[in-house]
């Protein structure tokens, strides 16, 4: 494991410690003597708690070069209460994959909200790339499909509707790197059944069987993104992509209009219910 003040075994082994020594034995309904010299919990109690030997335990407080399982470090988690933040910050320092993948929050309706707040076309998606919530000038955009479509969703439009093809430029490459995007997001929420099931019926799309074959991993970033807008022709648009560190698995999408050329949100033609 690379070492680094931010990472490694030492890092690991500081971060446990702290985590231990500011763990007090009530919490875990421990007795606690009088004389106690201890700060917070023993070594041994928490290697005991953990199904693990107080020797292990001690070499991984010590940053010793040994590998960890990641069941071991989610046993220490839960017998030392860790918060969600300062679990998935213990599975990142050991750079392992938590086995109790948390569960996609639920969604807030001030999140939803939040897109009609915005000018310019402004759309939110899930893990699976549901179009959860979107204002006027993206369905103006988008017309043909959201005025269409009880349930949209982002990635099936791009590989099975007939108008992606046709509004997307460079359409290959923009499915191709969706998909790497939505392999890269899919770490986090590996054991989600809603997730595997949307992965599998997609599959049943050949191209998009093709691309997900490429074993690509890209995280979502912005930059351009053009459009051929029947009515309006070329749409240059600066993306911008969101994420709340509240619910990672949303992501709320910006198109900023781009050059002299640009139509403001006003004059795009309207939308269709």
């Amino acid at each position: 494991m690379p070492q680094t003040l931010l990472s490694g075994p030492k890092a690991l082994g500081n971060f446990l410690r702290s985590q231990r020594e500011n763990t007090s034995p009530e919490k875990l309904g421990l007795p606690v003597a009088p004389r106690r010299r201890t700060k917070g919990l023993r070594r041994e109690e928490v290697a005991l708690l953990s199904g693990i030997s107080t020797t292990w335990y001690t070499w991984i407080e010590q940053g010793r070069e040994i590998v960890v399982s990641a069941q071991t470090l989610a046993n220490i988690a839960d017998t030392l209460q860790m918060k969600p933040v300062e679990r998935n910050y213990l599975f990142r320092l050991a750079q392992q994959s938590d086995p109790q993948e948390e569960a996609v929050p639920v969604i807030e309706n001030a999140v939803l909200a939040a897109v009609h707040q915005v000018s310019n076309p402004c759309y939110l998606l899930d893990l699976t790339w549901n179009m959860l919530a979107w204002n006027e000038p993206t369905a103006r955009l988008f017309q043909g499909w959201l005025d269409a479509d009880e349930q949209p969703n982002m990635m099936a439009f791009m590989f099975t509707h007939p108008l992606a093809q046709a509004l997307v430029e460079d359409w290959e490459g923009r499915a191709k790197r969706i998909v790497a995007e939505l392999r890269a997001d899919s770490m986090h929420y590996p054991h989600d059944q809603t997730l595997n099931a949307f992965i599998s019926s997609m599959q049943e799309n050949e191209r998009f069987k093709t691309f997900w074959a490429l074993q690509q991993v890209i995280v979502r970033e912005g930059g351009e993104r053009a459009f051929r807008h029947p009515q309006l022709g070329e749409l240059h648009y600066r993306h911008l992509s969101w994420q709340l560190t509240s619910n990672r698995s949303l992501k709320m999408i910006m198109l900023i209009p781009e050059g002299d050329k640009e139509p403001a949100p006003q004059d795009l033609p309207p939308a269709h219910g």
